[in-house]
């Protein structure tokens, strides 16, 4: 398969590399200088509409991992404009998979976060107010509603904190969870690994076994309080955990 990843030299980009590099031809862009890679590399803003439609070109899928978080009117421009010039790109060149990424409280914010249980990715979006998930939010509607009026399936995987297994105690050197402060504790947590695997789940699922044209997946490891639910992401997608993150949730 031929993607177009976007935002590929952020956080998240290299672990979606790892995961699809040897399974699929990807043509990777960002707005930033090319780091050493045997990839096919594209300098590009997403906020520009004509270099990501032109980026697009001969693509059987995209994938958006942009993301810019505290700068208002940037913040729009990649979030939420992105979002719109990624679509329009798929609906010039007909490609018909969308993979989305985004923050879990684009979906779930204070108001579902502070007061409720069993929070699940079908739920009513209620971002609230900040920034950042406002922006985000925003984008993931633009998707869908490019979905009702074209033949495009749309997956949004939510995300919020992730970690390399080697600093809580997973693999060689792995220093245990001593050196993560309290505020790094949260229940919403998966490793760099299963980041990149649940992508490559998303973009392998044939699009005949996906329920709808948009569909929505939180995705993180197995969690004890039972705060949020990724059993979505484990059916659908036939993704799994390997890092169970357990020292997170043991600390004494």
């Amino acid at each position: 398969m031929n993607i177009l990843i976007l935002g590929g030299n952020g956080m998240l980009g290299p672990w979606v590399v790892d995961a699809l590099g040897d399974r699929h031809r990807l043509r990777i862009t960002d707005i930033g200088e090319p780091p050493p890679t045997n990839y096919e590399w594209l300098q590009l803003d997403v906020s520009n509409l004509d270099d990501v439609v032109g980026a697009a070109e001969g693509m059987d899928a995209i994938i958006n991992l942009s993301v810019l978080r505290p700068h208002r009117r940037i913040a729009f421009d990649v979030n939420t404009r992105g979002n719109y010039n990624m679509m329009v790109a798929a609906v010039t060149h007909g490609i018909q998979r969308v993979i989305n990424t985004g923050p879990h409280y684009q979906m779930a914010g204070p108001g579902y976060e502070d007061w409720d249980f069993d929070l699940n990715p079908d739920m009513p979006p209620q971002p609230g107010t900040r920034l950042y998930a406002h922006t985000k939010a925003l984008g993931q509607e633009i998707d869908r509603v490019f979905t009702t009026q074209h033949d495009i399936y749309l997956q949004t995987l939510l995300f919020y904190h992730l970690y390399d297994p080697a600093d809580i105690g997973h693999g060689p050197g792995g220093s245990g969870t001593e050196s993560l402060g309290q505020d790094m504790m949260t229940p919403y947590s998966i490793a760099w690994p299963d980041a990149g695997s649940a992508i490559r789940c998303a973009v392998e699922l044939p699009l005949e076994r996906l329920p709808s044209r948009s569909e929505t997946y939180m995705v993180f490891t197995d969690v004890p309080h039972g705060k949020f639910n990724n059993s979505k992401a484990r059916t659908q997608l036939g993704w799994q955990p390997r890092y169970h993150l357990e020292q997170l949730w043991t600390k004494k």
